[in-house]
């Protein structure tokens, strides 16, 4: 039963939603076990518990570390999501996206887990004409990205009925924002999220790229739907609580439930920065809808989940904090700024639980339960980690 030092794989743990789930899970009472390839997570994001490097579907490793710290359920985060690079590198989707989910999936079946919790996204819907989108929409995936969200959607349906393997898809909107303590928040490399670009061009870096100016929309610009990543974190607890209880399987759509505009973000950071967003009009991207809002009704009634931290003016001010703290100047978000920031005065330190595990040290037998438990100690985020 998941409670009290109850400990959760969770793969892709180094990532953004990630890495603000493990923290919440430590803070709720948890042991995040965080398993990534750090291909393009990041392991000083990786503080909040074990951390082992390690490719999701490596079935001997994830046997390992299910009977090393009795795995009770697992979320899977991992998966490539650039939707551009989805339409060039198709391959690389389906094989990592895809095929490693199900190796995944098998491995913990394998290890007698049969509870999971699934990032999945809305891009599963395309473009829709509705001004809210419900779960029972039509789904009209655009990208290989999105359609292997929903290929895992479905391989998990069939999982259920063969395999008993119980799960929650959460099918998040525009995820954003940043751990309000300031210890983690959103890196990508490269960045392709609106509220980044607008924060990096208030910082100097590139001017924003606005993407039409002529949607059917009150300022024509697009709307979308941003939810907090704490919000989303917390929506994963919700839903290992759910399955926990003898929840059956179910889709959840995780947004606010009100959408702003491009120009909307952009006059916020501008009000929350205190600085001005340079941008540029460009015409509008093939595939882009006007107008992406969740309604999330069903997640509410059922996981009693209300974001609460998704005010766009909540959003804005943790990001931009984030940003701010490490002095990401000039280069707009520049990863050795970045190390420099964490490295430089000191560092920063963190009460997480922090233990790197590496494989041979599963191979050798030299690692178990107890010691992760007493593991209580500061962690220094080093560039080299």
């Amino acid at each position: 039963m998941v409670g009290q030092k109850s400990a959760i794989l969770v793969a892709g743990g180094a990532g953004f939603i990630g890495s603000h789930t493990a923290k919440l899970l430590k803070q709720t009472g948890y042991l995040p076990v965080v398993l990534d390839d750090l291909v393009t997570g990041n392991r000083w994001a990786a503080g909040f518990g074990p951390f082992i490097e390690g490719s999701i579907d490596d079935l001997p490793l994830l046997g390992k570390i299910c009977r090393k710290f009795q795995i009770e359920a697992a979320i899977l985060f991992a998966a490539h999501a650039y939707v551009g690079e989805s339409a060039r590198l198709p391959g690389k989707y389906y094989r990592n996206n895809v095929c490693a989910s199900i190796g995944f999936l098998d491995g913990l079946l394998s290890a007698g887990v049969k509870k999971l919790v699934f990032s999945s996204s809305c891009s599963i819907y395309g473009n829709q004409s509705a001004s809210l989108i419900g779960e029972d929409a039509p789904k009209n995936p655009l990208s290989p990205y999105a359609e292997t969200k929903l290929i895992i959607e479905n391989v998990l349906r069939w999982y259920n009925s063969a395999y008993s393997l119980r799960s929650v898809c959460l099918r998040y909107f525009n995820a954003a924002g940043a751990d309000s303590d300031g210890d983690i928040g959103e890196w990508h490399e490269p960045e392709t999220h609106l509220i980044p670009l607008a924060i990096g061009a208030a910082l100097g870096g590139p001017p924003l790229r606005v993407f039409g100016d002529d949607y059917p929309t009150p300022d024509g610009t697009a709307v979308r739907d941003y939810v907090h990543v704490t919000d989303l974190a917390d929506a994963h607890i919700r839903a290992l609580q759910y399955l926990t209880e003898g929840g059956s399987a179910a889709q959840f759509n995780c947004g606010s439930g009100t959408g702003h505009s491009v120009r909307q973000v952009i006059e916020m950071v501008k009000s929350v920065s205190g600085e001005g967003v340079p941008f540029e009009l460009s015409p509008r991207r093939e595939g882009d809808a006007p107008s992406l809002v969740a309604d999330a009704t069903r997640v509410r009634e059922v996981l009693n989940w209300v974001p609460r931290h998704s005010s766009l003016r909540t959003v804005c001010e943790t990001a931009w904090q984030w940003y701010s703290k490490f002095r990401l100047v000039r280069a707009g978000l520049d990863l050795s700024n970045l190390h420099h920031a964490l490295t430089s005065g000191g560092g920063i330190r963190s009460t997480a639980t922090s233990a790197q595990v590496d494989r041979g040290q599963f191979d050798r037998g030299q690692v178990d339960r107890g010691q992760v438990d007493r593991a209580e100690m500061p962690l220094r985020i080093r560039a080299e980690d």
